[in-house]
């Protein structure tokens, strides 16, 4: 074999194996930044849940409270009140 088509064979593998080794490790990439996303949307979900549960405990305190205490709307003036 010649040493031009040595070359040509060579540099040709290269390129190929080059190639391959690049397109594994963008998917391995993207396949990364995708999972990081979903982990992302979990962990914010998570904290709307928590957020509406504590929304939620304080709405039945408040309801509890008005009950046992005489609550007036803060819209009075304080010197009518007396």
């Amino acid at each position: 074999m010649s040493r031009a088509a040595k070359l040509t064979l060579g540099g040709s593998s290269l390129f190929a194996l080059s190639t391959i080794v690049f397109v594994h490790y963008s998917q391995q990439a993207e396949k990364n930044a995708m999972h990081q996303g979903v982990v992302r949307d979990m962990e914010q979900q998570r904290i709307k849940k928590e957020r509406q549960l504590d929304f939620e405990i304080q709405r039945a305190l408040e309801e509890q409270y008005r009950k046992v205490q005489n609550v007036r709307d803060g819209g009075e003036d304080v010197d009518k009140a007396r």
